[in-house]
This record gives structure tokens, sequence and C-alpha cells, in this order.
């Protein structure tokens, strides 16, 4: 292993996950749903900002929630050189800790997107998190560094012009990186005690945003369901090795949806796979143009799947047929992917704009607005009856209980 990787003992945390943990990229089944009851609906500025905290620089990474504290990734400095990971006490936003490091890769990325764009994981005893630049950490939960990697020392090419923004998954005991671009385009399987590899697969070498799935069958085993521009390719996350390969192309910002069988995948248009059980086949069940979701990743709930495009048009169909049951236009531009509670949708614009919308009313409705006049351009957390959104400038929650 590279002088760069770093390993220091890791000392057991007695956290773990519970119901309720938001612990990745829209969340823990990585499908935005939750089952959180209650969340406010007709947005008030006054009555559900419970707190803001300001950040020390800016990112596009959703939060996680793990009990009662809130993790976030930041970037700072005139260059975005300063590397920031945050503990926050979800009840009042109070910073808990706050661990800094100088950045080991490239910081260039479009002035738009943030080297804090990838969205942090964790197993509820560690937290893992990349940013743009390739850097990569390991602490526990009292931010206590337990090993890191400069992955551009290792792989000095794997760089794109725009910024890198794939976020981390775990598959079982093995965290994936997908470090997806034009020159030296990679996934790795790395030992999550450790940060070594287990496993390195060349990848289409081209620019890609989306971030990967987990499947888990009846039995417990995994997949790792990776999406590019050629398409989806389903990894065995102990070895690497390539189960299946859906080859019709692929979109290389919204990530796919996973409902049970059937993957959502953005794909001339929105293209529904049906998975075999024996996790080696899939079966294409329908296809759809008018679905083309725009940067929001596609959601299903219940018998519905639902996909924003980059008019700002909200779109529900069946899942079985993807026959279109209505359209609902809402303001954009959007850049972060929506999430749904208790039958409502939550998703933010890129102005700062909170819209809530009925998934009840037959046409759809939005019921509830707010506007943070800040940018929003990540997902939004949702636990423990609240929704943690982050801005450029701050982490707010949101909820019906405000602090006196």
């Amino acid at each position: 292993m590279k002088r760069q990787l770093m390993i220091v003992a890791l000392a057991g945390s007695a956290a773990g996950v519970f119901a309720g943990d938001w612990t990745g990229f829209r969340g823990p089944l990585g499908n935005g749903l939750s089952d959180e009851v209650g969340l406010p609906v007709k947005l008030s500025a006054e009555k559900h900002v419970a707190w803001k905290t300001a950040l020390p620089g800016k990112g596009l990474s959703s939060p996680l929630v793990l009990g009662d504290r809130v993790f976030v990734t930041a970037s700072g400095g005139t260059r975005q050189d300063r590397l920031q990971i945050l503990c926050l006490n979800a009840a009042d936003g109070s910073v808990i800790w706050k661990r800094q490091f100088w950045v080991m890769g490239s910081t260039m990325c479009h002035k738009k997107t943030s080297v804090a764009a990838p969205t942090p994981v964790t197993d509820g005893k560690l937290l893992f998190a990349i940013f743009s630049s390739n850097d990569l950490f390991c602490l526990d939960l009292d931010g206590n560094l337990k090993w890191l990697r400069g992955l551009t020392v290792d792989y000095p090419n794997a760089r794109n012009s725009l910024g890198m923004a794939s976020s981390l998954v775990l598959a079982g005991d093995v965290l994936v990186a997908q470090v997806e671009n034009d020159s030296e385009s990679f996934v790795a399987g790395l030992n999550k005690t450790t940060g070594g590899n287990l496993w390195k697969i060349d990848r289409p070498k081209s620019a890609n945003w989306t971030t990967a799935t987990v499947r888990r069958d009846k039995a417990g085993k995994e997949q790792v369901l990776l999406q590019s521009g050629k398409g989806i390719h389903a990894i065995n996350p102990a070895s690497g090795k390539v189960e299946w390969h859906y080859a019709d192309g692929a979109a290389t910002i919204p990530s796919s949806a996973l409902a049970g069988d059937m993957l959502f995948v953005p794909s001339h248009g929105l293209t529904a796979l049906k998975l075999g059980a024996d996790g080696k086949s899939f079966e294409q069940k329908w296809r759809s143009g008018r679905l083309r979701p725009g940067t929001a990743s596609p959601l299903v709930h219940g018998r519905k799947v639902y996909s924003l495009n980059n008019a700002g048009v909200l779109a529900c169909a069946d899942v079985d047929s993807g026959n279109r049951l209505w359209q609902l236009r809402l303001d954009g531009p959007f850049g972060g992917s929506p999430v749904v509670a208790d039958n409502h949708m939550y998703i933010f614009s890129e102005e700062g704009l909170a819209q809530v919308v009925d998934l009840t009313a037959p046409e759809g409705n939005v019921v509830g607005k707010m506007d943070l006049g800040e940018m929003i351009q990540c997902s939004p957390a949702v636990s423990n009856g609240a929704l943690f959104v982050r801005s450029n400038g701050h982490i707010w929650k949101i909820s019906r209980k405000t602090r006196l």
C-alpha cells in the first residue's frame, strides 16, 4: 500500500444504525424514501425552521443523520483546498466537532459545484467521506481519524474538469468508491477498516456523476449496480466481478431508483428493468421517453414512479406500465433530488425554494412553499421528525418544533 494510505488502529464505537437514521445519499436504501410521519406540510419559516447553522465552506453533499447527530462536509478557502467534516447536535444545531484537512488532489470544478459534492456514508460506527479531489477519509463518530487516502496520489489522472460528485456506498464491509472520469476511470472496492483496495476495475472513460445502487436479495446477497453512459453493470462487491450488464446506455447525472426487484434507469427517457432472482439476469419491462429525468434522480413510492425534468415538470407514472398518470409544473430549476415522507414529496430548488407536493391528490398538488433564500443543490435528509437540508452557506433543520 502506498505511503498516502495511513492506517490507524480502530477503536470500536458503541453506536449503530437505527430505524429513522439517514445514512447515505438518498437515505439508508438510496431510494429517497422515509418512514417519518408528521413532518410540516404548509411550511412557514417562523414556525418550522428549528435552527440554521452557518457552514465554514460551500458544498452540494447531503447531510447524514445518526441518532442525535448530523454530519455534513464542506470545502473552504479561496481555492476550496480546506476539506471539512462537521458533526452537529440535531437538537439545536450546535457544532459538536469539526475536522479540517488540506486537499491532496485537484480542486478544479465548475463554479456552480463544489469540492464537497459527494455525500458521505456511515455504517453507524464509522463515517466515510470523499471529496471531488478524490481525498477519502474515515473517522469515528467522535471525529477521530482512522485512515485517509489521497486516491489521486495513487491514480494521478483520475479527474475531470467539472469536478467529481459520485457518492460512496457500502455493501457489507466493502466501501465502494466510484471515480469515473475522462481519463483514469475506475471503481474500487475498499476494505472499510483499513482503506486498502480489495479490488479495482476499469470503467468507461467518461465523466460520470451518478451514485451506485446497492441491491440486497431476500437471502442477504448484495450487488452493486454501477451506472454510466455504457448502461448498468452489476458488480459482486466481494470480488468486483461483473455479474450482468445492461448495455443500452444510461444518463451520467441522475441515478437509478431501485424498488424491490425493479430498477428504474434513466435510459432513453426512463427504462424499467425487472431483475432476476438469480442475480445474473434482467428483463426490460417498459421504456418511456416522456419520463426523462433532468438532474434529479427518479423516485418510486407505492405503485408510482416520479420523474422531474429540466423544465421543472414532475411526472407521475404507473410502475407496471410506465403510463403517465399526471404531471405538475414546479418552480425550478432543481439541482438536488426529492425525498418522500408520509405521502408528501419535498424538493428544494436551486434558488432555495422548498416545495411540498401532496402525492395523494389525483393530479398532485403543491400544498406548501418556503423560501430559504440561498442556493440549494442537495437532496435533504429526513430523520426524527425533521428535514435537514444544506445550502451553500448553512444547514437547516425544518420541523414542527422551533427553538425558543
